[in-house]
C-alpha cells in the first residue's frame, strides 16, 4: 500500500455513516472487541473504565502534540495513552484492560500513512509481575483469538469488503516470529533504505517491512531513548529496552506497542530527567512509585488499525464512525 498517492476525497458524515462498507467495518470491529473481552476475561483480566483527562499523559507519543484543557483553573491533558494510569491501577487488580479513547495531534503529514488518526481507541492490557514474554504471549493469543472469531462469524462482512481471508488465516499459522530492532535496521539499510540506529522504526520504513512480511512478527529490543521513560532497560544489555512492537503483514504496519515497565522510583526520576522533563510534572505518579508500584508488563493495541487489517481497509479512518484525520477538521 503506497503512502505516496494523493488522498482520496473524504466522504461527508452522512455518506460515511450510511455506507454499506462502514457498516461492515464497524460490525467487524464489534466482533473483534467482543472476542477480545471474552478472551481477556477468560485469562483472568478485569476491565476498568479508563480516565480521559489528567495532569500528565504519556510523553512517548512521537511527533504528536498533547491537548491542554482548563480543569478548574489547572492545566490538564487529554490522554494520548493511559499507560501511567494502567500502572497505577495495578494497585487494584493484578491483570487489567481498558478500551480507551486517545487524542494525539499528529503532524498533518502523517495523514498519508493510512494508519494515523488524531482521535483513536486503544485496547490497553497490563499484567502485574509480568515479563515481556508474558505480554508477548497474551498479545499473540489475543490477536489470534480475535482473528479466528471474525473468520468464524463474519464471513458476509468480509466478503462485502472484498477481504482476502487467506491473509487473515496466516495469523493463525503458528507462533509469531521475533526480530530485534538492530536486525530490522540492518535489513532496511541492506535494501537501500537508510535508517538511524537510535530511533523508533519510521512509519515509511515500518510500512516497507510490513509489506515484505508473510505473517505477523514482533520487533523487540528498541534502543534506550527511542521510547518513553517507563520502558524498562535490560539488566543484561544496558542501552536496550525490554519492549516490542507487533507488525502485521500486507503493509498494514504496527498494530501494537508494549514493554516491561519501569516501576522503581529512583530509576523513574533519573529516566524522566534524561528525557529533559521535570519530574515534578509527574508528582502523583512518582508518589505512587515511591510508595511502591508493582513491576509489570503490558501493551496497547490500536482498535481502528486492527479493524483496518481485519477488513482489508484502505485506511484506519474507515474503521471509525466519526474519524479525525491529522490536520483535517471534522465533526
Amino acid at each position: 500500500m503506497s503512502t505516496a498517492t494523493a488522498p482520496t476525497p473524504l466522504p461527508s458524515p452522512r455518506e460515511h455513516l450510511t455506507s454499506d462498507r462502514t457498516r461492515a467495518a464497524l460490525r467487524l470491529q464489534g466482533h473483534f472487541l467482543a472476542a477480545a473481552r471474552e478472551h481477556l476475561v477468560s485469562e483472568g483480566f478485569v476491565e476498568l473504565l479508563p480516565t480521559t483527562i489528567g495532569p500528565v499523559t504519556d510523553p512517548g507519543a512521537r511527533g504528536a502534540k498533547q491537548v491542554d484543557i482548563d480543569y478548574y483553573g489547572h492545566r490538564y491533558k487529554l490522554m494520548t495513552s493511559g499507560i501511567l494510569y494502567k500502572q497505577a491501577s495495578l494497585l487494584t487488580f493484578d491483570r487489567l484492560f481498558h478500551v480507551a479513547p486517545n487524542v494525539r495531534l499528529e503532524p498533518p503529514e502523517t495523514a498519508v500513512t493510512h494508519r494515523h488518526l488524531a482521535e483513536f481507541h486503544q485496547l490497553d492490557v497490563e499484567i502485574a509481575g509480568g515479563s515481556r514474554e508474558d505480554a508477548l504471549g497474551v498479545a499473540e493469543r489475543l490477536t489470534q483469538h480475535c482473528v479466528r472469531r471474525v473468520l468464524d462469524v463474519a464471513a458476509d462482512d468480509l466478503a462485502a469488503l472484498g477481504r482476502d481471508v487467506e491473509e487473515l488465516r496466516s495469523v493463525l499459522a503458528g507462533p509469531f516470529d521475533r526480530r530485534t530492532h538492530a536486525d530490522v535496521v540492518a535489513d532496511l539499510r541492506a535494501s537501500g533504505h537508510d535508517h538511524p540506529d537510535s530511533t523508533e522504526i519510521a512509519w515509511d520504513a515500518e510500512e516497507r517491512i510490513s509489506a515484505a512480511a508473510a505473517r505477523p512478527f514482533f520487533v523487540v529490543d528498541y534502543p534506550k531513548g527511542s521510547r518513553g521513560f517507563y520502558d524498562r532497560e535490560s539488566a543484561s544489555s544496558p542501552g536496550v529496552l525490554r519492549n516490542f512492537d507487533l507488525i502485521f503483514p500486507g503493509g498494514f504496519g504496527e498494530m501494537m506497542s508494549g514493554s516491561e515497565r519501569e516501576s522503581d522510583y529512583r530509576t523513574l526520576v533519573t529516566r524522566i530527567r534524561e528525557t529533559g522533563e521535570n519530574p515534578a510534572k509527574y508528582d502523583w505518579y512518582l508518589q505512587l512509585a515511591r510508595e511502591g508500584l508493582p513491576a509489570s508488563a503490558g501493551f496497547g493495541l490500536g482498535v481502528e488499525r486492527f479493524t483496518r487489517f481485519l477488513g482489508g481497509l484502505d485506511a484506519a479512518w474507515q474503521a471509525a464512525s466519526y474519524f479525525k484525520l491529522p490536520g483535517e477538521p471534522r465533526p
